[in-house]
């Protein structure tokens, strides 16, 4: 090992002292590279043979001095290279490249592999569902509450009813006061229709009452008397009559209510909503 290192060290003092005896002569070569551009521009005809022979010794003394270097860079390179490496060198197993199959490079990769979707359920025909449209008896019936203004209204069969006797409640609603107001229940004659009686909510020596029949119905007005005034808030008339056994059906049946608030002339009316579980309905 020490004679090895002996001859590498001698080796690259060598090569220090060549490449550093090697000196270019610059002025020699600028002169050389004038010279040999200035021929042809002054002749006025092609570049003689030996301005490229000029080039060529120009070219080939760089390129001695490259390869000078480029030796002495190797050889360092190898003698430091041997001091640095381990004294016993050992062997490193690569596994050899597969190649890939024809197979493999000629297919497109496999997506990745998913979940199955579970089968959605099976969609059965279902009946269809009762048809919404009322009965011919309902047909036509008008809104059982309507609204004017301030004046407010809604028509409802009592639940208090039963098979012999029926109740018809008309409600208002105020926000204003009123100076006029008349109220009218219209009763279908369905068979067997009479008068029972009726009341209101509000005081009773403020109205006048009038029942009668009067082209199938019978009716039911309430009409405010002259001076009286109604104040804002909710009151109730009603109505009660006799009627043929059974469930009725206050389809046909409709009220009407005008009133005036200070110049303001209101009206609201409609028909009765269904009575609930007694089995009469509106």
């Amino acid at each position: 090992m020490t004679m090895r290192r002996d001859v590498h060290e001698e080796l690259r003092a060598r090569l220090h002292e060549a490449a550093g005896a090697h000196e270019p002569d610059r002025e020699r070569i600028l002169a050389r590279v004038e010279r040999g551009m200035a021929g042809p521009a002054g002749s006025g005809h092609r570049a003689t043979r030996p301005p490229v022979f000029g080039w060529m010794r120009v070219a080939g003394a760089t390129a001695a001095v490259a390869g000078v270097l480029a030796v002495g860079g190797y050889a360092v390179a190898s003698a430091v290279k041997e001091e640095t490496a381990a004294p016993q060198q050992q062997d490193v197993a690569t596994s050899p490249t597969p190649t890939p199959s024809p197979e493999a490079t000629s297919r497109a990769p496999a997506p990745p592999v998913e979940p199955t979707p579970s089968a959605p359920p099976e969609r059965r025909e279902s009946a269809p569902l009762p048809s919404r449209t009322p009965s011919t008896s309902v047909t036509g019936r008008p809104p059982a509450a309507t609204e004017d203004g301030p004046l407010w209204s809604d028509g409802s069969v009592d639940p208090h009813s039963n098979d012999f006797w029926a109740q018809s409640n008309i409600t208002i609603k105020t926000r204003a006061e009123l100076t006029a107001l008349t109220v009218r229940l219209s009763v279908a004659q369905t068979g067997g229709v009479s008068d029972a009686g009726a009341w209101r909510s509000l005081p009773e020596q403020d109205f006048t009452l009038t029942v009668g029949e009067r082209d199938g119905f019978l009716v039911y007005t309430w009409t405010l008397k002259e001076g009286r005034k109604v104040p804002a808030g909710e009151w109730v008339f009603a109505g009660q009559f006799d009627h043929e056994r059974g469930g009725r059906d206050a389809g046909a049946d409709r009220y009407a209510v005008t009133a005036a608030a200070g110049s303001e002339r209101l009206s609201v009316g409609g028909g009765f909503a269904a009575v609930d579980d007694t089995g009469d309905d509106s």
